[in-house]
């Protein structure tokens, strides 16, 4: 095997094809990894090819074309230049199936990493996958049957992110209160931890709903403290009047350190994502907000199916976290049940008794060990 080819479109996509490399380079020294991704990629020893395009909302993606468009032509020629052993796509679907086909077109097999929420929306993305993939390899358990009865080889491989958990317990401590201090924060207050997304629109309206959240809870709560961690490919000049705001009000911004912020926290406020499964399976107390554009919305709830918006209500299948969407997310009803949660110990046990059964299917699987592993099967 010569080079493998990793195809990554935001911010926790970029993160598995970072473990990814490191598990391929790991098995094979020598082995050349391309793609399209970030700082997290090219620390682990990827050749970038092109910075990948944030994703973005339904109304907000046409001002991010040209964007997109040199990306994927930057994917495109890579592919014909280098001609990789196996390229790996990771989620993006949009963007990611468009640079399968080319690749399959010119007999280079396709590995496609972490599927598209299929099961949520536009679900004939199935039939398509099909048609271009040698074999899926999925993250979450219920995906796997999906992509058996479409006639794909399919695989549940666990998921990347516990890889990342189990390192940083391994590495640092095991307790709250050496995990703050190793942050820098202050071992002896409890901490709420506040994760607005890496997506620009989710920023854009989520910073200021938690600048409100931290006045509120400060009012009632002087003891606490906060933090929130930012992907590392943010870009912190474009949003730095609310991170002034969030540091007046005593804040603490780390970059790219969402596992050890969790890790170290005793409550937190989720914008639905990668990392509400983060906070579940370090059995973090949480809420779940989202906000959209108002036109994104609408066209959202007329084409998803899915009951829930959180993966890990999603995987349990019932509401074991409290979701506060659009209108719902505000300061008052956060705050009301970050209070529930402080105060009702039957309720609070109960999330952390359905958060451990969340994570039963995932022990013992290593994600991206599996993934390298059938990469070098499928590149002989």
């Amino acid at each position: 095997m010569n080079t493998v080819m990793i195809v990554t479109g935001e911010s926790s996509g970029e993160l598995y094809g970072s473990l990814l490399a490191k598990a391929l380079k790991s098995k094979w020294p020598d082995v050349r990894v391309i793609g399209v991704g970030g700082e997290r990629m090219s620390n682990a020893g990827v050749e970038l090819i092109s910075r990948f395009s944030s994703a973005f909302g339904l109304t907000e993606a046409f001002s991010a074309y040209r964007e997109v468009k040199a990306t994927f032509d930057k994917a495109v020629n890579a592919i014909k230049k280098v001609r990789p052993d196996v390229l790996v796509p990771i989620d993006y679907p949009d963007f990611n199936i468009r640079v399968a086909k080319i690749a399959r077109s010119l007999g280079i097999k396709i590995l496609y990493y972490v599927s598209p929420q299929v099961w949520a929306w536009r679900k004939g993305r199935v039939k398509k996958i099909a048609e271009i993939v040698d074999r899926m390899a999925v993250i979450l358990p219920f995906e796997e049957e999906i992509y058996k009865k479409a006639g794909v080889p399919c695989e549940f491989v666990g998921h990347p992110i516990l890889e990342e958990i189990e390192t940083e317990l391994v590495t640092h401590h095991s307790s709250l209160v050496t995990r703050k201090a190793a942050l820098g924060l202050d071992p002896d207050r409890p901490l709420l931890s506040l994760l607005p997304g890496s997506r620009p629109h989710e920023l854009k309206r989520l910073l200021p709903l938690m600048i409100d959240v931290v006045r509120q809870w400060k009012n009632e709560f002087q003891v606490y403290q906060f933090c929130i961690p930012l992907a590392p490919n943010i870009d912190e000049d474009e949003y730095n009047p609310f991170f002034e705001a969030l540091r007046q009000e005593g804040v603490v911004i780390q970059k790219g350190e969402s596992v050890r912020v969790l890790a170290a926290s005793d409550l937190a406020v989720i914008a639905s994502g990668t990392a509400t499964l983060q906070a579940a399976f370090l059995e973090v107390p949480m809420v779940v907000i989202y906000k959209l554009s108002p036109m994104t919305y609408f066209l959202g709830r007329l084409i998803i199916d899915v009951k829930y918006i959180s993966l890990v209500n999603l995987l349990s299948g019932k509401g074991v976290v409290t979701e506060l969407i659009q209108h719902k997310a505000n300061p008052e009803d956060i705050t009301k049940e970050l209070k529930k949660i402080l105060f009702d110990i039957q309720y609070k046990e109960k999330i952390l008794t359905d958060y451990r059964l969340i994570k039963e299917p995932f022990s013992g699987k290593r994600a991206s060990k599996r993934v390298a592993d059938i990469i070098g099967e499928m590149a002989g």
